[in-house]
């Protein structure tokens, strides 16, 4: 993927088609357990700082 996806629009995103917090957390979590490398490079990728990527990421455990 050349363009970065913000965080805001990638949340505007799945609110759009009807996800809830509860849901893109689940989202998250499912994406930790099945793929904690891909999840943080997701997270990276997205340009959220370490501090943030931790706090998603340990609220996924």
């Amino acid at each position: 993927m050349q363009k970065k996806v913000s965080k805001e629009e990638w949340v505007a995103m799945f609110q759009e088609i009807g996800l809830s917090e509860e849901q893109m957390m689940a989202w998250h979590r499912l994406f930790e357990m099945r793929h904690p490398g891909g999840h943080e490079g997701f997270l990276e990728w997205l340009g959220l700082t370490e501090e943030e990527i931790s706090g998603i990421r340990g609220r996924c455990r």
